[in-house]
């Protein structure tokens, strides 16, 4: 008696496999569409990923381009001071006290900086910018004009191919 239970068992089993394996080819004959279908599914993955492609290979271009331009910028960074030194002795040095070779020197180096694309930073009598300017403190305008301008300049702000390097330290009039 066990055996026949078993044996109808097992028929009602299979009854619902097979019904499962023709259920499955169906879906699949639905999910598969026409072959016009998957050419447009495969056009478009292949224009994403041609266009990501290309989007990758921009990025990398123009970060290289800029990698090459700021290079030199720790080198020039740490040049500033020495600038700034050599500007602050020219300006309080007594006439005549600074050779002419020097000056030619620090006109050769203040060239080729330059070349570099080094830039001044504009500040006094200027806007105060805060993009471009630290303000280090604030007095009193001499005129209703000066107001909101910067009125002396500390230490000199720099501009490496239009990326600011160093702000100008500046006093603002308020």
């Amino acid at each position: 008696m066990k055996k026949k239970e078993n044996e109808n068992n097992l028929e009602e089993e299979k009854i619902p496999a097979e019904n499962q394996e023709n259920l499955t080819d169906n879906e699949e004959t639905e999910t598969q569409g026409t072959p016009t279908d998957e050419l447009a599914e495969m056009k478009e993955k292949y224009l994403r990923l041609y266009s990501d492609f290309e989007n990758f290979r921009k990025r990398t271009a123009k970060e290289k381009v800029e990698l090459i331009q700021t290079a030199s910028a720790g080198l020039i960074v740490e040049l500033l001071p020495v600038i700034d030194d050599y500007e602050r002795a020219l300006a309080n040095a007594p006439e005549g006290e600074i050779s002419e070779g020097i000056q030619l020197i620090f006109a050769k180096i203040n060239s080729v900086l330059q070349s570099k694309g080094l830039k001044e930073l504009p500040a006094k009598g200027e806007v105060f910018d805060a993009e471009i300017h630290d303000c280090i403190t604030q007095f009193a305008a001499p005129t209703e004009a000066d107001k909101g301008k910067v009125i002396e300049v500390i230490e000199k702000g720099y501009t490496l191919h239009e990326k600011v390097i160093r702000f100008a330290k500046v006093v603002v009039g308020n």
